[in-house]
């Protein structure tokens, strides 16, 4: 048989590794070209691979929660041809019927000696051969029988904060730890993935619980109730088999008054990471200004509620944020120097003609800020349909690296948490950032008379290297102009 090895390809972006998810296969399923074999994380989003070649999975070399960095060997598949054992880029792809897969396309032949892929480039073709995997207790030559215990069992959960956003949960899909010794007391604890996590995040040493599945693995109920107080220190006689107690799927938090836990520690990595280093880098390059504006929105709503009623518009959910989106646009082209960047290498102000308008949005997996290219070009409606599915597809974690990058200037809608306004770190590169704040029914001033009216606030944080104060202000002034009427934006779009 041919056994070819798939290694981790390089997701571009300057990332240089990824954090392994979920397997979408285990070890004996048949997958063709193309099928999705593994969902990644980058420091970005979350990607799904695609197998470049047809076979049976004869081994998962990496397990889920794992980093590695790309050009790792990450599955090995059986095309069935005979031969021994060799990287994907080292082979010519093929398809079960031996067809040649066209040049460009997943599996097929790209630059450099290298395969494509769903996200770039395989890594270019080498000699090197993946040693085999080691495993504590399995005597050599059982690599894939360790292997194929790894089957996904029922999605756990995790808890990701984000900065000025609420604490959400995110199912992610757990793998079965094999059962490679029997530990005694103080030993090497068996547990899946997730439950070594949870583990980690509430200050537990894994090896001080008693474990009370098959084989003496340790489950989540055994942690939770280890950090309750209810668990016992393992003991060499506590490692028998047993069925593990019900327990619920879902994180719950450690009852701190009764377990002396006073502090819980989540792995910086991910979105998280790359967000962190982001908002670093801007708020100590770039000086910030931030200027407020308070706008009866009043009109800018009855609008709102005919677009709803509009036919046009049935099947697109229709937000105060879609008119706020074309209002920035629509003053973004009257005040061209909001939309630039600073080129420090170049020493240039580089003005774009284009407007990529980036939407904060609150995910499982923290802040993203995806953004809709060319979103000038587009009508109110396309403007909707894009907005919608940029959001849906931030929250589903399938916003793709490319979505992420390249924006010209940034939403942030802090309305939607009662938030009234705030002052936004700038997104990396971009000269501006409006917060949106709550749209609240206010005591307001209408011709002499005192009226209810809906009101919200805006906050502009800006580049002060690129935008002054006078700019900044007009640019403020005619999105709120936009907002308070929006027949204005037929003089000036």
């Amino acid at each position: 048989m041919a056994v070819k090895q798939f290694n981790l390809p390089d997701p571009g972006e300057g990332l240089v590794e990824a954090e392994i998810v979920a397997w979408k296969v285990k070890v004996g399923d048949a997958v063709k070209i193309n099928d999705i074999i593994v969902e990644i994380e980058t420091a970005k989003s979350l990607v799904e691979l695609p197998v470049p070649y047809a076979g049976t999975v004869t081994a998962l070399l990496v397990s889920e929660g794992e980093t590695v960095p790309v050009g790792t060997a990450i599955i090995s598949v059986d095309d069935g041809l005979g031969g021994d054992v060799a990287p994907v880029a080292a082979a010519p792809a093929s398809t079960s019927d031996d067809e040649e897969i066209e040049a460009g396309k997943i599996g097929g032949p790209a630059p450099g000696g290298r395969v494509a892929v769903l996200v770039g480039y395989g890594p270019r073709v080498t000699e090197t051969k993946r040693r085999p995997r080691k495993v504590e207790g399995v005597p050599a030559g059982t690599t894939a029988q360790v292997n194929q215990a790894f089957a996904p069992t029922p999605g756990q959960a995790e808890v990701v904060a984000s900065e000025a956003v609420a604490i959400e949960a995110v199912a992610i899909e757990a793998v079965v730890a094999p059962p490679v010794s029997v530990r005694g007391g103080g030993g090497k604890a068996l547990a899946k993935p997730p439950v070594r996590k949870l583990a980690k995040d509430l200050g537990i040493d894994l090896s001080q619980v008693a474990g009370s599945g098959e084989g003496g693995i340790v489950s989540r109920a055994d942690v939770e109730t280890y950090a309750a107080g209810g668990g016992a220190p393992v003991t060499a006689a506590s490692t028998g088999s047993g069925s593990a107690p019900a327990g619920s799927s879902k994180y719950v938090a450690p009852v701190f008054a009764a377990t002396g836990e006073r502090e819980v520690r989540i792995p910086i990595k991910g979105v998280r990471k790359m967000t962190a280093q982001a908002m670093v880098s801007s708020a100590f390059s770039a000086p910030h200004v931030t200027e407020f504006i308070t706008v009866d929105v009043t009109r800018m709503m009855k609008l709102v509620d005919r677009l709803r009623a509009d036919r046009d518009f049935k099947d697109v959910k229709v937000s105060p944020l879609l008119v706020v989106a074309k209002a920035l646009i629509i003053a973004s082209r009257r005040h061209p120097g909001i939309n630039a960047t600073w080129d420090e290498a170049a020493q240039e102000i580089v003005v774009k003609n284009y407007v990529n308008l980036g939407i904060a949005a609150a995910t499982p997996r923290g802040l993203m800020v995806p953004n809709i290219k060319d979103a000038d070009q587009m009508s109110l409606r396309q403007l909707a349909d894009a907005m919608a599915n940029l959001i849906s597809t931030a929250r589903e974690g399938k916003t793709q690296p490319a979505e992420m990058s390249g924006g010209s200037i940034t939403i942030t809608n802090v309305g939607v948490f009662g938030v009234d306004t705030g002052t936004p770190i700038l997104n990396s590169g971009e000269a501006a950032i409006l917060a949106f704040g709550a749209i609240r029914q206010m005591p307001w001033v209408v011709k002499g008379k005192i009226k209810p009216r809906w009101v919200t606030q805006l906050g502009l944080s800006f580049d002060h290297r690129l935008v002054n104060g006078d700019l900044g202000s007009r640019f403020l002034a005619d999105v709120a102009a936009i907002m308070h009427d929006p027949g204005q934006a037929l003089l000036w779009g």
